[in-house]
């Protein structure tokens, strides 16, 4: 059955035509936002042979921000698969071949039927046949698949355009699932092929200008000691953390804001938002509230860095970091989160929440975010030292709420009550935010806490 597709394939390609003259459909991979310029294949829910209809699910795939499906746009049979779990694939590129019933397919918009192939003659499918042969012999004797070891096509096709032997394809060590080679890790040996090991060099020519490589302290593991793979998203926030740490100079300044005044009417608001909106009225977005309207007066911390240049933000987009079931943060982002009015606010806030834990998040939901909020106080600490949500230059940490005995200062004179008080922590990029901006905004932040109009509706 493979043979009689590739001489399909081979007979379309000497008259010509391309996979879509034989009523087949291309899937690509679709474009997923601004920035997202390639994906991981993490799971096909299709296998060669099966039937599947306009929107279903074909694959899964992750971005570094989000998982997503890859649904299809026509009605057919999956007839083949180009890449494997693990491989990273760039947008646009051709992932599967659906092949479509010919007479009646339902083609996607934009796309014309075509004249199907006229059946060749019998000495010119004896040629393409002998030919094929021959070449599936000469690339089965030079990269397969062996029983230790599996390699996906895009991974032979890079080894046999390089003349990557069998032998020396076997030693590349694998990042993959069960130690499997991605195209990262070949494309990564092909950079430093026929490079001696530094062992190996001169001891008589060292190179001055080589800095030493830094690794980590190996790490004893005892018998009764359990060893936990981290997953892919925890392997990417490891990562983007150690980035940030050695990208931007990280400074904090903590305030204390007394949000006696929002305690009390959020208590009094939420029953009557509850029951009109059918959500829940947290504080988040009066929080986020106050940042968008801090931002607007210092938009000075609405920026990024590119090399000596800074990039002033024309949108405020708030990135809200919000826990996933499995433990590990994402940050969805509210876009033009200054334009919200509170209710809209609240709205955005409980949607994205939601949909981070339910893992419905698209991969435009985590684009383009300009300053992020985190919220330490959820499981209790009262402040925090986040890192930068790169290429940000700032972050706010949201502390816990709690009741503390306070000075109250009154015509009467000063007296102790007991007020709902909380720490703001503000990190920031001391590269191009000083102390005097940095210490500035989260008192503006605090300020519009503390002023909040306690007779304003939502």
């Amino acid at each position: 059955m493979k043979d009689k597709k590739i001489i399909n394939f081979a007979v379309a390609q000497s008259k010509g035509l391309s996979l879509n003259t034989m009523a087949k459909f291309e899937l690509k991979l679709p474009k997923m936002g601004e920035s997202v310029a390639e994906a991981t294949i993490t799971n096909w829910l299709k296998n060669v042979g099966d039937t599947i209809e306009v929107d279903e699910a074909v694959l899964e795939i992750a971005t570094d921000k989000v998982d997503s499906e890859v649904p299809s746009e026509v009605n057919g049979v999956l007839a083949e698969i180009l890449f494997q779990v693990d491989d990273v694939v760039q947008v646009g590129q051709t992932i599967a071949v659906i092949e479509t019933s010919g007479e009646g397919s339902e083609t996607p918009a934009g796309k014309t039927e075509e004249t199907p192939i006229e059946a060749p003659a019998p000495e010119v499918v004896t040629a393409i046949e002998e030919n094929l042969s021959k070449a599936i012999e000469t690339t089965q004797s030079s990269i397969q698949n062996t029983s230790e070891r599996f390699y996906s096509p895009l991974v032979k096709s890079i080894a046999k355009q390089e003349n990557i032997s069998q032998s020396e394809l076997d030693a590349i060590p694998g990042t993959g699932k069960e130690g499997r080679v991605t195209k990262n890790d070949i494309l990564g040996y092909l950079e430093n092929r026929g490079v001696q090991p530094q062992a190996q060099q001169s001891q008589t020519q060292p190179s001055v200008s080589q800095q030493p490589v830094q690794k980590a302290a190996p790490v004893s593991v005892n018998g009764g000691d359990e060893i936990i793979e981290m997953t892919r998203m925890g392997k990417i926030i490891a990562h983007h953390m150690v980035e940030s740490v050695q990208t931007s100079a990280h400074v904090q300044s903590f305030i204390e804001v007394d949000v006696t005044n929002i305690w009390n009417w959020r208590n009094k608001m939420k029953n009557e938002f509850a029951k009109r909106e059918g959500e829940n009225l947290t504080f988040t977005p009066i929080f986020m509230e106050a940042v968008a309207k801090a931002i607007k007066d210092f938009p000075m911390i609405n920026i990024s860095v590119s090399g000596d240049k800074l990039i002033k933000r024309k949108n405020i987009n708030l990135g809200m970091a919000a826990a996933l079931a499995d433990g590990n943060l994402i940050v969805p982002v509210i876009k033009n989160a200054d334009q919200l009015n509170l209710l809209g606010m609240a709205k955005a806030v409980n949607d994205l929440a939601e949909r981070a834990r339910t893992g419905k998040l698209k991969p435009d939901d985590t684009q383009g975010g300009t300053y992020t909020v985190t919220n330490v106080g959820t499981f209790g600490s009262i402040m925090g030292t986040p890192i930068i949500n790169q290429p940000q230059v700032a972050i706010l940490a949201l502390g816990a709420i709690r009741k503390v005995p306070a000075v109250i200062e009154t015509p009467e004179g000063d007296f102790i009550g007991i007020r709902h008080k909380m720490f703001l922590s503000h990190s920031y990029d001391h590269r191009v935010v000083n102390g005097a901006l940095g210490g500035q905004f989260v008192k503006r932040v605090a300020e519009y806490l503390e002023s909040f109009d306690v007779s304003r509706g939502i």
